[in-house]
């Protein structure tokens, strides 16, 4: 491998410095924030100590680490044909064993390199220069350089591919009027990557010109549709199950949808070996109870995610711990805005009031979490304003109804998938909350893969998201004009401006203003009802060691070992 050089020091950081010392920001966001701009992990926690007067973290005396063993882990082993399309976790923890990102973003929500060694900023935040590792061989003997990484951003930029990255890369996409209008007039655009947005500057480097500045591009390049494919992705198929060809520590050895994924420890990966033989996914099916069972029986060593009713089973296995994750992760009862009856704003804020958000929070989750406030924004994300919490209003509610041509009531039907058993219980909760507002709603509890198949597609239904490190990532996946996520059908134009602004934004405060604004027009135009912010959960056996769980619940097992 090539030494690193220094890398060049961002003008704004001396100010970042300066507002660490006297409180404008925090640890979390100051480090989040130098490392983002190119300062490396190393320096920034050094000159965060510095300045605090904190003493860097000490490395903890553990056990030496243990080579071998085979890890099974209980999870969905769901299709996993192109990593752009991804649109569920679950099948990016089986690649993400085999492909790589340009960063990481680790569990305490720090941005870090990885298949991206080097990178800075331009002063302004609209060009971003990417020095990428040397050495660094795919599976199939290739070597990994600025041609792959080329690539991936024009397959994700393309419209043909429907990767939400369109959404997360914005400020490198270029919208065309098509001259086709919707049934409200509304021009209909084409979306492509702008031309000379990724610029090769040489075998190892490549260059990102953007429309506007942008602060998250190394947090948007561990989202888990980002993984880098081979420059030869689509000319050998187009799916990664059947043609498993990856930078990463470990190669599929066996794969079946709803059965089983078996992953096997590379012998010449680029970077430190993992500690594992091998790993292997087992489907136990949608019902948490079958993978704390095999957990309990020794058929299995971790469960991804463990329901937040099944805490006191796991407290009751002897060999089983459980983990625990402060997340922006959440579910949203969402309206498709231009659909009846949820095209008038009177009938989506007439739903939204009949929440009592705390309620939900302890119905539903058993209180483990945060009430939420109906704008999608969490109180863990850096740019979070805090505002009034919105409160249940059923006279408020009936009035708008009424106002809205519905005075003797609504009847409406909600989609929600049956597991996890959370989901439900919120749906089940809106519906009774909803009953004294005149809103008559039925549940129309779907098995999880059918409800997978139409998630942007029904007009009423109760989705899950997962955590994001930033507010302003959420926003630009699920609520921009246009993008491929944008369940809701939302398009607001003085929203897009002001996400464009603070997506730009160096300075904490002024972000958090312009969040504040832009937290208020959702809550305003009622596009989601939101009941709550949840901690995650998963329970593994005691003899697995090394193990965190990440706020997005993403499996990184380089590090994992076996007692």
């Amino acid at each position: 491998m090539a030494r690193e050089r220094p890398r060049p020091v961002h003008p704004y950081v001396p100010e970042l410095e300066e507002q660490l010392r006297t409180g404008v920001v925090d640890r979390r966001g100051f480090l989040r924030t130098v490392t983002l701009l190119g300062m490396s992990a190393a320096a920034a926690f050094a000159a965060a100590a510095r300045i605090t007067g904190e003493a860097l973290v000490p490395k903890a005396h553990a056990q030496a680490a243990k080579k071998g063993g085979n890890l099974r882990i209980s999870m969905r082993v769901q299709e996993m044909t192109d990593p752009a399309t991804f649109d569920w976790t679950e099948k990016s923890n089986v690649a993400r064993q085999m492909v790589e990102y340009l960063f990481v973003t680790g569990p305490d929500n720090i941005t870090r390199p990885h298949l991206c060694w080097r990178w800075s900023a331009s002063d302004d935040l609209r060009t971003w220069t990417l020095g990428l590792r040397r050495g660094v061989r795919w599976s199939n003997g290739d070597e990994f350089n600025a041609d792959d990484v080329v690539y991936n951003f024009t397959r994700w930029l393309d419209p043909r591919t429907g990767s939400s990255n369109q959404g997360l890369f914005a400020s490198m996409v270029t919208a065309t009027d098509t001259g086709k209008r919707t049934r409200d007039g509304t021009p209909i655009l084409s979306k492509s990557m702008t031309a000379g947005a990724v610029e090769k500057i040489d075998a190892y480097t490549v260059r990102l010109h953007l429309n506007r500045p942008e602060l998250a591009i190394p947090e948007n390049l561990y989202n888990y549709p980002t993984a880098i494919v081979h420059r030869r992705f689509e000319d050998d198929g187009g799916d990664l199950a059947r043609n498993p060809v990856g930078t990463g520590p470990f190669l599929l050895k066996g794969f079946a949808v709803g059965e089983k994924a078996v992953l096997a420890r590379r012998k010449d990966y680029w970077g430190d070996e993992a500690h594992l033989d091998s790993i292997t996914y087992i489907d136990h099916g949608d019902e948490a109870a079958t993978g704390l069972a095999a957990l309990a029986s020794g058929q299995v060593d971790l469960v991804h995610e463990t329901a937040v009713g099944q805490i006191d089973v796991v407290e009751a296995i002897p060999h089983a711990r459980l983990y625990e994750a402060v997340t922006a992760q959440t579910g949203v009862a969402r309206m498709q805005v231009d659909k009846k009856p949820f095209d008038d704003v009177r009938v989506r804020t007439a739903v939204r009031l009949c929440q009592d958000h705390q309620r939900l929070l302890d119905l539903a989750h058993r209180g483990r979490g945060t009430p939420a406030q109906d704008h999608h924004v969490a109180p863990v994300h850096p740019e979070y304003a805090p505002m009034p919490s919105p409160k249940q209003d059923y006279a408020r509610a009936r009035h708008l109804l009424a106002q809205a041509g519905h005075a003797q009531g609504l009847d409406l039907s909600i989609d929600c998938r049956k597991d996890p058993p959370w989901e439900l219980a919120v749906a089940q909760a809106m519906t009774e909350m909803c009953k004294p507002a005149g809103i008559r709603l039925r549940i129309n509890v779907m098995p999880n893969a059918q409800y997978q198949d139409i998630w942007n597609k029904t007009v009423f239904g109760f989705t899950a998201w997962t955590h994001r490190p930033l507010g302003v990532m959420v926003l630009n996946l699920a609520y921009r004009s246009g993008v491929p996520w944008n369940e809701t059908h939302y398009s607001n134009p003085e929203f897009d401006r002001l996400l464009d602004s603070a997506s730009g934004m160096l300075d904490v405060n002024e972000r958090r203003a312009t969040m504040a604004k832009l937290q208020k027009i959702l809550q305003d135009d009622a596009v989601i009802a939101q009941p709550l912010w949840r901690s995650v959960f998963a329970a593994g056996h005691r003899k697995v060691q090394g193990y965190t769980l990440h706020p997005t619940i993403y499996h990184q097992l380089n590090a994992v070992w076996i007692a």
